[in-house]
C-alpha cells in the first residue's frame, strides 16, 4: 500500500519518523512517499501546500501528517490543514476517544466524535466591514445530512446504541436548526440507533461529570473542534490523541497536538499520537489485525511507564517507539 508522508513542521517530522517505523516493523507491505507542508514549505516554495504535495496525496492510499505551523500574522497565508480539507472534501473528522492504561486517563471511557469537518465556522467566509469583522458560519443540508449518516452508520456497525447530537439551535436557530432539523431525519433511517440530542455548552459539562454515557458524538465544525480538545483531556491528554480526516477517496491521519516549536529537536516530544493515527489509518484501510497489534503494543507501553516527560516518564521520542516496536514483536 502507498503512503504519503507529510511530516510538516516543529516536532512533526520527529513524531512522524517514529510513526512510520512502528508501521515498517508490521508484518505488512508499505510504501512511502514523502511531501512537504506547513510553513517550512511556504518559505521554501512559497506555498504551504504546494501543488507536488497535493498530487502525492491523491496517489496514495492514505497519509499520514505530523504538525504544521500557522502563523496567524501573515497576509493571505491559509491553513494547509484546512485546504487539505477543502480541496479534497474530507468531510468527516473522527477522534476516537477511549481510556488508557496510565495515570491521567480516566476509565470507562469509551466513545467516538464525529465531527462535520469542512462547512461552519471554518468555511472561509469573512470580511470587515469597516471597525466590523464578519465570519459567516455556513451550515448546509448536504452537508449536514452525510455527517450525520455517516455518525449513525458507525455507530451501528459498531454496535453503539446511542448517537448524541450536538448543537445550540436554541440561539443558532437557523444553522443549528437546520443540523437538528436534519439529524431528526436521519435517525429515522436507523431504527436500532437511539438518537439524543444536547446542547453544545451542556455536553461539554457533561464530557467532564460524565463522559461513560456517551457512544458516539457528532457535532458541527467549530463544536467538534474544541469538544474534542476538551475530551481528550479525559484520556491522557493531546500526547495521546489521534485524529481522521476521511472523504469519499482520500483520507488524511494527524495527530491532534500542534507543532509545538519551542521543544522541536529536543528528543522529548510523545510519538504516541502519531503512532495512534497510524493505527487509525491501519484500520480505515481495513489491517484490522495489525492496527490491533499497534493499539496493544501502545496500551503496554503505556502502562509500564516507557514514555516521555510530559506523561511522567524519562524516554526520548525515538526511545518510546521502540518500546511500541518491541511489545508489538513480543506480542504472542
Amino acid at each position: 500500500m502507498r503512503i504519503c508522508v507529510l511530516p510538516g513542521d516543529g516536532i512533526g517530522p520527529e513524531v512522524t519518523a517514529v510513526a512510520v517505523d512502528v508501521l515498517k516493523a508490521l508484518p505488512a507491505s508499505f510504501s512511502f512517499e514523502h511531501g512537504e507542508i506547513g510553513y517550512g514549505a511556504y518559505e521554501k516554495a512559497g506555498a504551504p501546500l504546494p501543488k507536488e504535495t497535493v498530487e502525492k496525496v491523491e496517489a496514495a492510499d492514505a497519509t499520514l501528517m505530523g504538525a504544521v505551523t500557522t502563523p496567524p500574522n501573515i497576509p493571505g497565508y491559509r491553513s494547509p490543514v484546512v485546504e487539505l480539507r477543502r480541496r479534497f472534501d474530507l468531510f468527516v473528522n473522527l477522534r476516537p476517544i477511549k481510556s488508557m492504561p496510565h495515570p491521567t486517563s480516566r476509565e470507562g471511557v469509551n466513545f467516538l466524535l464525529v465531527r462535520e469537518n469542512t462547512e461552519g465556522l471554518y468555511a472561509g467566509r469573512e470580511r470587515v466591514e469597516g471597525d466590523t469583522a464578519i465570519t459567516e458560519r455556513v451550515i448546509t443540508r448536504r452537508g449536514s445530512e452525510r455527517i450525520l449518516r455517516y455518525a449513525f452508520e458507525r455507530a451501528r456497525d459498531g454496535g453503539f446504541r446511542t448517537v448524541t447530537v450536538v448543537h445550540k439551535a436554541n440561539v443558532l436557530r437557523e444553522t443549528c436548526g437546520l443540523f437538528r432539523s436534519v439529524a431528526l431525519d436521519v435517525a429515522g433511517d436507523y431504527p436500532q440507533v437511539a438518537m439524543k440530542e444536547m446542547l453544545v455548552d451542556a455536553c461539554a459539562m457533561n464530557l467532564i461529570s460524565d463522559p461513560s454515557s456517551f457512544e458516539v458524538i457528532v457535532t458541527t465544525n467549530l463544536f467538534g473542534d474544541i469538544l474534542g480538545d476538551e475530551a481528550a483531556m479525559l484520556v491522557g491528554g493531546l500526547g495521546l490523541a489521534c485524529s481522521a480526516n476521511i472523504g469519499a477517496e482520500v483520507a488524511v491521519f494527524e495527530p491532534v497536538h500542534g507543532s509545538a516549536p519551542d521543544i522541536a529537536g529536543r528528543g522529548t516530544a510523545n510519538p504516541l499520537a502519531s503512532i495512534l493515527s497510524a493505527r487509525l489509518m491501519l484500520e480505515h484501510l481495513g489491517l484490522a489485525a495489525e492496527a490491533k497489534k499497534v493499539e496493544n503494543a501502545v496500551a503496554r507501553t503505556l502502562k509500564d511507564t516507557e514514555v516521555t516527560p510530559d506523561l511522567g516518564g524519562s524516554l526520548t521520542t525515538r526511545e518510546v517507539g521502540d518500546a511500541v516496536i518491541r511489545h508489538m514483536r513480543n506480542e504472542p
